[in-house]
């Protein structure tokens, strides 16, 4: 019987859907608008993060993922149904086989959760597979190796560390501070700094557009537009790379702290192999400008950015969409 594969990068930010076939096709934000009072679908991705901050009273936009996990089972299961319908048509008779990245650290209630949310949307088979061990593949790490390698999979709600060998994870911890911490720290400083109101979007474009880990000499500049708090006014400013430096710092000191803190329970072997080879970052907050030069010099460790960081994840469950037999160990269930 012909069925489809989808391998679905579920992030808090960031949704991905894998064809093996087609390749990466969809990538849209996890966001979903709702109608009050029936909570009917309006709209679900783009369509619905472009409603955030600008929607009238009826209409409420949702984030259905929290810090990595199913916040609201309802809406996830929706938006899993649109994202799988979208990626084999509506009218597709063969529901698909689906591989789902999970937290590392995902807890039996969250894996019942998102395995009944793919199932109730559409999928046939639902293999779940821990995050650091997807973007380990999709980074090109060789994962069955016996040489310890290290993973910092940076994403909107979490960061994830893990040590890899042999197939499995040797040592790992998630942070629950990552990419839309680094915007509400941005927008709370300059709150404080120049008591002027930001929204989320804005903050988050700050953060790409001239985000850096570390200050410097040349400062990259961009102007943005917000609320001022005491006028209650439009009012334009001037940020600088160096300010979104200061605002995000804690931040970055809170995932030096957890990377710390996974070498201390890895194995010495495995650790020195670390040392020799490097720290790997994915995942999108990993394009922070500067963040694998802020790692190197608070662990004494070089940092790569992987090629591609933000599609790690999804290009991991192609991989093993493609090779299902070989990863049956990696897999966390096969129902």
């Amino acid at each position: 019987m012909f069925t489809r594969r989808l391998g679905i990068d579920l992030g808090t930010t960031n949704t991905l859907v894998f064809l093996p076939d087609r390749g990466i096709i969809i990538n849209e934000p996890t966001a979903v608008a709702l109608r009050k009072p029936d909570n009917s679908v309006l709209a679900v991705g783009a369509e619905a993060r472009e409603m955030v901050g600008r929607t009238p009273d009826n209409i409420v936009t949702y984030r259905p993922l929290r810090e990595g996990v199913i916040a609201d089972y309802y809406i996830t299961q929706r938006m899993l149904k649109y994202f799988i319908a979208k990626s084999i048509g509506t009218f597709n008779f063969f529901k698909p086989d689906v591989v789902i990245s999970v937290p590392a650290g995902i807890t039996s209630t969250e894996f019942r959760a998102v395995m009944n949310a793919a199932k109730e949307a559409g999928a046939r088979d639902v293999h779940l597979v821990k995050e650091p061990l997807l973007a380990a593949l999709g980074a090109g790490i060789p994962i069955h190796s016996s040489r310890g390698n290290m993973i910092v999979n940076l994403g909107g709600g979490t960061t994830e560390v893990a040590v890899i060998s042999l197939g499995g994870i040797v040592a790992w911890s998630s942070l629950r501070v990552a990419g839309n911490l680094f915007d509400a720290s941005i927008t709370e400083y300059i709150k404080k700094k120049y008591n002027l109101a930001i929204g989320e979007a804005t903050a988050e474009n700050i953060k790409i557009t001239v985000g850096t880990a570390l200050p410097g000499k040349e400062k990259l500049e961009m102007k943005i537009r917000g609320r001022d708090l005491g006028s209650g006014l439009p009012k334009d400013l001037i940020v600088n790379s160096n300010e979104v430096a200061e605002a995000i710092n804690l931040h970055l000191v809170d995932i030096v702290n957890e990377i710390q803190s996974v070498f201390n329970v890895t194995p010495p072997e495995l650790a020195a192999d670390i040392m020799e080879k490097g720290i790997i970052l994915s995942g999108g907050s990993a394009q922070l400008r500067m963040f694998d030069e802020f790692l190197k010099r608070s662990l004494g460790v070089t940092a790569y950015r992987a090629q591609e960081p933000f599609f790690c994840v999804a290009k991991g469950t192609a991989t093993i969409l493609n090779h299902l037999d070989i990863y049956k160990k990696t897999l966390l269930t096969q129902r």
